[in-house]
């Protein structure tokens, strides 16, 4: 699904993204893991046309996409998610997932003059998909809450719901564990899991909770100092003597490392 080849990205001297080449293959569900500073996140800035690489290339299905905006990537099927969600806190959770769709003709001034039928034809079918979207996601009790008032883990299911409002192919989660409550992070992760099995999405995850890595990926692939550092699966990566080196600068034992 996404192949990237000897990416770099540089902000002056610094090295964020240092030659990094790995593959996530169409139907994974792929970890990306290291320590603070590895270059996880400015890697997905780059996969996802947030920001241009300093050099390298990224393909997806074959086709290279490298330094296409963020807009035009949502139309190939690649989604990203933040560390931090980025709901409309004012709009309701239903209204969150509606806007998602683009092309809609309500956004059109002179459609809304001369085509209000065929409009509110389209938001009764937006309204349908939101509100089934909900249902799989077993929040449908917030559906008229502002999404500005939802917790963290809930404004992450939201994200992920958003995802499902369009024909997403791969979608690039980030730290989805961050700040959440060890409940729903399980029912984030199952609803990641039905995604992947029932509806073929290909998720590649940043995580530092290895319970929550070990759950749903495999392969894990860990980053150090902008490269590519490993890739196995979950209780490889944990036993795997450099990885711990990257993680604690000494050889502990995989335990520490779960408990880091």
């Amino acid at each position: 699904m996404i192949r990237v080849e000897d990416l770099h990205r540089h902000f002056g001297g610094f090295r964020a993204v240092d030659g990094a080449s790995l593959t996530i293959e169409t139907g994974s569900i792929t970890g990306l893991i290291g320590p603070n500073g590895a270059g996880k996140s400015t890697l997905f800035n780059v996969i996802a046309g947030v920001l241009p690489p300093t050099s390298g290339r990224v393909f997806m299905d074959g086709e290279d996409i490298t330094g296409l905006p963020p807009h035009a990537l949502f139309h190939k099927g690649l989604l990203r998610t933040f560390q931090l969600a980025h709901e409309f806190s004012s709009m309701t959770v239903r209204e969150n997932l509606m806007m998602v769709p683009g092309a809609q003709s309500g956004e059109t001034i002179w459609k809304t003059w001369f085509q209000r039928g065929r409009i509110e034809r389209e938001e009764a079918a937006l309204r349908k998909k939101a509100d089934e979207v909900l249902d799989f996601l077993t929040i449908r009790h917030l559906t008229h809450e502002k999404a500005g008032n939802l917790s963290g883990g809930q404004k992450k299911l939201l994200e992920l719901g958003r995802t499902m409002m369009v024909d997403a192919k791969v979608v690039f989660l980030d730290e989805v564990g961050a700040g959440v409550n060890r409940t729903l992070l399980m029912t984030i992760a199952d609803a990641i899991i039905r995604l992947n099995r029932e509806r073929g999405y290909t998720f590649c995850v940043i995580e530092h909770d290895m319970d929550f890595i070990g759950k749903l990926c495999d392969p894990v692939i860990v980053m150090a100092e902008g490269k590519v550092l490993a890739k196995g699966s979950a209780s490889d990566i944990m036993q795997n003597e450099a990885v711990i080196e990257a993680y604690l600068g000494t050889g502990l034992k995989n335990k520490d490392m779960v408990g880091a």
